[in-house]
């Protein structure tokens, strides 16, 4: 695909209305102004290659040298577009300090020293208070370059404002490396499955390595840091229990002592997410969805770039949220709302295969296999994108769709190809998967002989099944075939099943055997 119409189809339509009229503001509109030309080309939803753009643009005798540096012209116009909005929507100052420092560079070079310095002033002051460590430095920097002037302040102050600085901001590129690190190893581990290396060892390796162990006491950003360090743990062991807690005192006592400042809005959200995610996955359901409306309202009230790359995120909590609150026609409008824009390939995928499990627990079986279908990716591409969990969940829920269709032969051939995945990659017994094959074996003697749900045997093997870890502890998308199981032992519509397992109603088994795991989006 062309990468500028790539980058232009992200445009919102009010985004691609303001840079059409940013476009033409840059000089007089000239007849057919042949930019404006080929942005309304890459605008719309048809694809064209160079040679039929050349014979739009250019029907009586295409260009191509005119129509590559009408590209470029374009490609400036978008990024000096890109910067104006950044710099009128950037709620940390961080483009008003830029702006601040250039300005200083051109009265130091036009040799206004008086009114550079007041600008520097300015620029430290709005830097510090919104700790713009990086644009700090180069502040101090550049008083530093300019020390001899009879405006400047004192140079042994400067410096000492300026080491001060870079502790705090080594400390918080040495805090962003562990982050990267620790993500980088939970992809890995992904992929391998729950068959990886020891998550707790990785961990202590890396914030010892940083010398990170004592940093984050004392600033929102840095305490975010720890959390998404901790959360990727926590997503390998599964230890949504111990973690929900902690994350929630951390953050009130974070907000008694120090309160969130603007300049925290990024490390709020993301808290505020951990919250939510880590509550619903202790069956937690409404405080949940209390937490989202918190971070709603932030990103409500900040920069519409960083909202849009949050807000996938949280749409598929809030509609998997509402799915145990017994809401689960909102979650399906809100996944269907969410599909109709422009996502990246992993929100995407996790928007189908939600979209796909609610329209199942409504019966809505042929929809659900239609939303499936499109994602249109192979397991390949899919496990490294996702990890090889979401691969299972995926051709599980193919399964149990085509089962429920009446197409016997197509569930039996996706069953196939789950157990020959499983033992291939773990195993013959299935390794951390033993509870998958079972699950299998059970689906197996279904498509045999759909009279056997009905049989005491059949019920006593469903409470055999092995478990990975507690119930209360498993996957809630784990949970959901174990309930699709127990629905058809008890001769009910699965989803009212699923609630009473979840907690999320008042008839709720004691307790019952995991079935199958599950990756969730995280």
């Amino acid at each position: 695909m062309d990468d500028l119409k790539t980058t232009l189809n992200t445009f919102s339509p009010d985004d691609r209305k303001e840079f059409r009229q940013f476009i033409q503001r840059q000089r007089r509109k000239q007849k057919g102004r042949m930019d404006v030309r080929l942005y309304d080309l890459l605008a719309q939803s048809e694809e064209y290659d160079t040679a039929e753009l050349l014979c739009r643009l250019y029907p009586e005798e295409p260009n191509a040298v005119a129509y590559y540096a009408l590209r470029k012209r374009l490609m400036r116009h978008l990024m000096d577009f890109l910067l104006l909005r950044q710099h009128q929507q950037d709620p940390t100052a961080a483009s008003s300090v830029r702006g601040l420092l250039t300005l200083a560079h051109y009265l130091f070079e036009v040799r206004v020293g008086r009114l550079a310095w007041s600008t520097l002033r300015k620029a430290e002051k709005l830097a510090r208070q919104n700790e713009q460590y990086e644009q700090l430095n180069a502040v101090y920097n550049l008083q530093i370059t300019h020390a001899a002037s009879q405006h400047a302040d004192d140079l042994a102050d400067i410096v000492q404002r300026r080491n001060l600085n870079k502790r705090d901001a080594d400390e918080e590129e040495r805090a962003n490396i562990a982050d990267s690190l620790i993500r980088l190893r939970l992809r890995q581990a992904r992929v391998r499955g729950r068959a990886g290396e020891s998550f707790d060892t990785i961990l202590q390796e890396v914030l010892r390595e940083y010398d990170l162990q004592e940093a984050f006491a004392r600033r929102p950003a840095l305490l975010y840091r720890l959390m998404s360090i901790t959360r990727a743990a926590m997503l390998v062991r599964r230890d949504y229990l111990s973690f929900a807690p902690f994350v929630v005192r951390c953050y009130h006592l974070m907000e008694k002592r120090h309160g969130f400042q603007p300049a925290h809005h990024e490390a709020q959200v993301g808290l505020l997410y951990m919250i939510a995610h880590a509550l619903y996955r202790t069956r937690r359901f409404a405080e949940s969805v209390t937490y989202l409306e918190q971070l709603k309202q932030l990103l409500d009230g900040g920069s519409r770039q960083r909202a849009a790359a949050m807000r996938p995120r949280y749409t598929f909590l809030l509609a998997a949220n509402y799915a145990f609150l017994d809401r689960n026609a909102d979650s399906i409008g809100l996944l269907e709302a969410t599909l109709k824009q422009a996502l990246p390939p992993r929100e995407l995928l996790t928007a189908r295969l939600g979209l796909g499990f609610h329209y199942f627990a409504e019966g809505q079986y042929q929809k659900a296999n239609q939303v499936l279908l499109a994602i249109g990716r192979t397991d390949h591409w899919c496990e490294q994108e996702m990890g090889v969990e979401w691969v299972l969940n995926r051709n599980m829920g193919e399964m149990l769709i085509q089962l429920e269709l009446g197409n016997s032969d197509l569930s039996y051939n996706r069953l196939r190809a789950i157990e020959r995945l499983v033992k291939e990659r773990f195993g013959p017994d299935g390794g951390g998967y033993a509870a998958v094959l079972g699950f299998l074996h059970l689906v197996r003697d279904i498509l045999e002989d759909p009279a056997v749900v009905r049989t005491p045997d059949f019920a006593v093997r469903i409470t055999q099944l092995p478990a990975f870890v507690p119930l209360e502890q498993e996957d809630l998308q784990a949970l959901s075939f174990f309930s699709w199981l127990y629905a058809k032992v008890q001769g009910r519509p699965y989803y009212p099943v699923l609630l009473e397992l979840a907690g999320a109603t008042e008839s709720a088994p004691a307790t019952a055997p995991s079935s199958s795991s599950s990756s969730s989006s995280s």
